[in-house]
């Protein structure tokens, strides 16, 4: 059977198995999503590895769980085919990021669905029946739905379709599941390193993760920016003072914070740190092209965000992409509201993110940053100042640093690609936008470093996920779209 046929082949027997199992693949969604996933919790991620285990084990994929002494397992899993074209590696994560629950609508891990998205007037309903009609347009609100749970269950459903009717799967399958991607993957290339021999007859990865096109149309990322970050304390006095008789006189270590950050970007929103961007390779005349075939929706985001102005030099949001950014992530010093007292804080602290273009080292862009920090005065310290150290420098400032990871590529015009290509097209109906590095970050350059193998990210959730925040979700086009695109790809 030509390969062309058999995409198109493999896309309708998805079809018809999710109108006939709709409301399993929700169902099973949703049992996933109910079992918690943040990094500080062991036990918690140990379970998201044993269901994902058993999930895959059910469709006859061989599993696994990988261990090292620290951190949670990986999934290992390997689907063999009888005549197989090709390997295929499949990485997808099933951590989450921290939640505040008292930000959310619903329980973080209480899977809601709803009749659309909740600031449009979307309102919970129940998971429908079996042979029940489900609106593509409804919400599932819930950590991970979107970031990175829906690719499990799309995948597993996609198996189905294909083995229950005899459909053959043209690729063996390796599977590697992360359980710390959000807390940038600090065990993989060990596990890459102990058991790369398993994966290294792997002639393409896909990594499933991420948003496709804000127009709502599919994308092929070939490239992810890197990641790096630190804690940020500023020193003031030694113990927290009534600011009624300390006012004015005790410097406050709020304002020394704010100007220190503020320092970081200039007017424009341009990262002000010294070679910032220069340690960055620029994009390719090939990269560039890619870009500027892109659709333009920067002003339906700005729309859709409230933002009057996005973006500096005129760069699209795209070209932003490539560029290392300087996020705040978050910032304390004292309290607000209810819990705000009349003191002046002993501390401010912040968490700040870095996210690496092509080229950039992790910690060479945070000496960068601590060289900059240095030049507004402050003395930089890795433990808690004493107070000799205190009465020398005016500021201090304590700097932890994150562990980070660069930025990978492939090639756009890889010869592995044009399947992949194949294949979403057929499941959307129309051509993916071809994007040469998304914003994210993942290890993606293990996969193209270490094993030496080309990489792809193939996303599906909605763009407007609100991913990493409170409220996340999944639109149920988007599962749907995923479990047709898996299933192209498993037969191209």
């Amino acid at each position: 059977m030509p390969a062309e046929s058999a995409v198109s082949r493999a896309v309708e027997i998805s079809r018809t198995h999710r109108g006939r199992a709709a409301s399993h693949i929700l169902r099973e969604f949703v049992k996933l999503l109910a079992i918690p996933n943040v990094a500080a919790k062991r036990a918690d991620l140990q379970a998201n590895a044993e269901l994902l285990a058993a999930t895959f084990a059910r469709r006859r994929v061989r599993t696994d769980l990988l261990s090292l002494r620290t951190g949670p397992p990986f999934v290992y899993g390997e689907l063999r085919s009888p005549e197989p074209r090709r390997t295929i590696g499949i990485y997808a994560h099933y951590d989450g990021q921290p939640v505040n629950p008292g930000r959310w609508t619903f329980g973080p891990w209480e899977p809601t669905l709803c009749t659309g998205p909740l600031e449009a007037g979307g309102r919970p309903i129940p998971l429908p029946k079996r042979g029940a009609a489900i609106d593509p347009e409804w919400r599932v609100y819930a950590r991970s739905a979107a970031d990175d749970k829906a690719p499990f269950s799309a995948l597993a459903a996609a198996i189905d379709a294909l083995q229950a009717a005899g459909q053959p799967i043209t690729s063996n399958l390796k599977l590697l599941f992360d359980g710390e991607e959000e807390s940038s993957s600090l065990n993989l290339p060990r596990i890459l390193e102990l058991y790369g021999d398993s994966y290294q007859d792997v002639d393409l990865w896909l990594l499933l993760d991420g948003p496709v096109h804000p127009s709502r149309r599919p994308q092929l990322l070939f490239g992810v920016r890197g990641v790096t970050g630190f804690e940020l304390t500023v020193y003031g006095p030694a113990r927290s003072l009534h600011s009624g008789h300390y006012g004015n006189w005790v410097p406050e270590p709020g304002v020394a914070l704010a100007r220190l950050l503020a320092s970081l970007f200039d007017e424009a929103g341009r990262v002000s740190v010294e070679g910032f961007y220069q340690a960055c390779v620029p994009a390719t005349a090939a990269e560039r092209e890619a870009l500027a075939r892109l659709p333009e929706c920067d002003d339906e985001l700005r729309e859709e965000l409230g933002l009057s102005r996005a973006g500096f030099d005129g760069l699209s949001r795209s070209e932003c992409n490539m560029l290392p950014s300087v996020t705040i992530r978050g910032l304390r010093s004292a309290q607000v509201g209810e819990r705000a007292r009349n003191v002046i804080p002993a501390t401010a602290e912040a968490s700040i993110s870095l996210r690496l273009g092509r080229g950039c080292d992790p910690d060479a862009m945070l000496d960068l940053v601590e060289r900059h920090i240095a030049r507004q005065g402050f003395h930089i310290v890795r433990v808690p100042p004493d107070h000799d150290t205190r009465m020398r420098h005016p500021w201090v400032a304590r700097v932890i640093r994150h562990r980070g990871y660069r930025a990978g590529t492939t090639s756009m015009e890889h010869p592995t690609v044009a399947g992949v290509v194949e294949a979403v097209t057929t499941a959307a109906g129309e051509p993916p936008l071809l994007v040469p590095m998304s914003g994210a970050s993942m290890p993606l350059y293990l996969f193209t470093e270490s094993l030496g193998k080309p990489a792809v990210v193939v996303p599906i959730a909605n763009h407007d996920n609100n991913q990493h925040a409170a409220d996340e979700n999944l639109r149920v086009a988007n599962l749907w779209y995923g479990v047709d695109l898996y299933a192209a790809l498993l037969a191209v």
